[in-house]
């Protein structure tokens, strides 16, 4: 058993894992380029055509040009994405697509053009495809951090554990989305590296360093928040907050108040603020413009908590519980299936917490913190993401907005030790499940770059 685990980290480099997964990364993406980029012309819609002759005015009427590289990854959501990061919201239903993601482009945009860099649709999406694959990049070795931090990395299972865990995140389902202006990437760098910081802040909890704790903890909160203003699932992340309040409340109910306890509550109460203020700060943005008297006013002015996003998400996009229940959608369902199994049966797993590293019995974890301390706190969001792809979101995007939670990853890593170390329980599953995510990425990028669907 052992002699398999030495092969397998040997094999795949682990002397010098973020090489090893550095090289991964770029012959992957590299891959994915290729695949984007060759298919021919603008692809089944020409929506993408409709931004230079934007930029162009009339020069291009006789027909449009052939797109260039950074433009062949402009599709579906990404038109809306560069054309708010240029133009600001111009149309209501724009503003379904993250404030945070757009206004980032723009910062990035307008940096450029400080700099005496050009404008323009074709360089706006160059800058987005490059902060995409950045943002990836650092996700990766955010994620790789992060699994050590709770699983430990001191023997040769926990070093494989970790680098599997990040090497999933680089083949993920969500393919030449992590590559094309989307908020994707963004958002898996941001969750992983707050639940990084989130994990650093038990273990300095437990070694008595509070204020290291409590700085950890509200950085981690602000890069939350930031998530949620580029994709609004990111709220989902406040459970942690959520979870550690009640745990302290209950704690000052049944043991009675103490020092520690009340001022840790009171920074997890900020943190949650913090967290929250992701989804309100664009809300209120939206207000301003909508909904003042001298703005005139829409529907959703008058709800007892106004939301633009709520308003545009039903109105125009037809998102709400059970809508996207209709026999047209089945194959979006099946497509969709495999990641919502994945990503319930990751959660349960979780939720139980147990050893996935299996360590000797009578021995000392090598881990810093324990997985059940952070395990339950982060199968509580997936799960509830995977309930809500289900019931209330375009079912086929669970794909691509999965890939910033860790969880699933952690499960498939651990199948995958299991069969290395000659446990063969998993082992038909695992690699049904590795091939089909290859595979998908891949077929999903050619699709991707001929502008057909799944989006």
């Amino acid at each position: 058993m052992s002699s398999r685990l030495f092969s397998s980290a040997k094999l795949l480099r682990l002397d010098n894992p973020i090489r090893s997964l550095t090289v991964a990364f770029w012959l992957w993406k590299a891959l994915l380029f290729v695949a984007i980029t060759a298919c021919p012309g603008s692809g089944y819609d020409t929506s993408t055509t409709l931004i230079p002759y934007e930029a162009s005015g009339p020069a291009l009427s006789a027909g449009p040009e052939p797109l260039s590289g950074p433009l062949k990854f402009v599709r579906w959501d990404s038109i809306y994405y560069l054309h708010v990061a240029q133009t600001g919201y111009v149309f209501e239903q724009e503003w379904a697509f993250g404030w945070g993601y757009t206004k980032l482009l723009d910062l990035f945009i307008s940096g450029i053009r400080l700099s005496g860099g050009l404008g323009g649709p074709a360089n706006t999406a160059l800058v987005a495809v490059v902060l995409s694959h950045v943002a990836h990049y650092l996700s990766v070795l955010a994620l790789y951090r992060l699994s050590a931090n709770i699983f430990g990395q001191a023997t040769i299972t926990q070093e494989l554990f970790c680098f599997l865990s990040a090497g999933l995140h680089i083949v993920s389902p969500a393919g030449a989305f992590l590559s094309a202006p989307y908020g994707e990437s963004i958002v898996s760098i941001l969750n992983f590296s707050g639940y990084y910081l989130y994990s650093s802040s038990l273990i300095a909890e437990r070694d008595g360093a509070t204020r290291s704790r409590d700085a950890r903890v509200l950085t981690a909160a602000a890069l939350f928040a930031i998530a949620t203003m580029v994709r609004s699932n990111g709220i989902l992340s406040g459970f942690l907050f959520a979870y550690d309040a009640c745990v302290l409340a209950w704690g000052t109910l049944t043991q009675g108040p103490s020092i520690h306890n009340t001022l840790r509550l009171v920074v997890i109460v900020l943190g949650g603020c913090i967290v929250a203020s992701g989804m309100v700060i664009p809300q209120l943005l939206a207000y301003r413009t909508y909904c003042m008297p001298d703005a005139g006013s829409r529907p959703w002015c008058g709800w007892t908590v106004p939301s633009i996003y709520g308003w545009v998400q039903e109105r125009y996009w037809n998102v709400g519980f059970l809508k996207y229940w209709t026999i047209s959608n089945l194959p979006l369902f099946l497509l969709a299936g495999p990641m919502l199994f994945i990503l319930c049966k990751s959660s349960l797993w979780a939720i139980q917490a147990p050893s996935m590293l299996h360590p000797t019995p009578g021995k000392k974890s090598t881990a810093p913190i324990g997985p059940g301390s952070m395990l339950f706190r982060l199968a509580v969001p997936q799960g509830l993401l995977a309930v809500m792809a289900l019931t209330s979101y375009h079912v086929q995007i669970i794909n691509r907005i999965s890939s910033g939670y860790p969880v699933w990853y952690w499960y498939l890593a651990s199948c995958a030790v299991d069969s290395i170390r000659g446990l063969p329980k998993h082992s038909q599953g695992l690699a049904i499940a590795v091939q089909g995510m290859v595979a998908y990425a891949l077929v999903q990028g050619v699709l991707f770059g001929s502008f057909l669907p799944p989006a």
